[in-house]
C-alpha cells in the first residue's frame, strides 16, 4: 500500500580510496568536488575541479559537461558527493562514481 521504506536504486558506484584513485588515472576520469569553495581551497586531491553542489548553478554547470567521461566525485564524507552523483545519473551520466567516506578518509596526499 505504501512504500514509505522503499529505496530507489543507486545508478552510480562507491568506490574506497584505493579504486577511487586507480580509476583516476584513466584517460576520460574527470575528477570533481562538490564542496564549497572554501573547503576547495583549504585542501583537495591533485588534479579536481570544483563545481559546488549547493550552488544555485550546479546543474548549470553538470549540463556543459560530457556525458562520455568517467566522473569521480568527492566531499569531505561522501554524503554531498552521493547526492551529486545521484543527481548526475538522473541526468544522463552512466559512469559516476562516489569517494566513499570523502576527504576524511582519503589516505594519500592532497594538494
Amino acid at each position: 500500500m505504501f512504500d514509505f521504506f522503499r529505496t530507489k536504486p543507486k545508478k552510480y558506484t562507491d568506490l574506497k580510496a584505493e579504486e577511487f584513485k586507480k580509476g583516476m588515472t584513466d584517460k576520460d576520469a574527470v575528477i570533481i568536488d562538490v564542496r564549497s569553495p572554501g573547503e576547495f581551497q583549504s585542501e583537495k586531491i591533485k588534479g579536481a575541479r570544483n563545481i559546488d553542489l549547493m550552488s544555485r548553478g550546479f546543474q548549470a554547470q553538470l549540463m556543459n559537461l560530457p556525458k562520455n567521461k568517467k566522473y569521480y566525485v568527492y566531499c569531505r564524507s561522501g554524503n554531498r558527493s552521493g547526492q551529486a552523483c545521484d543527481l548526475m545519473s538522473d541526468m544522463g551520466f552512466d559512469q559516476t562514481y562516489n569517494l566513499q567516506g570523502g576527504v576524511m578518509r582519503w589516505p594519500f596526499d592532497l594538494a
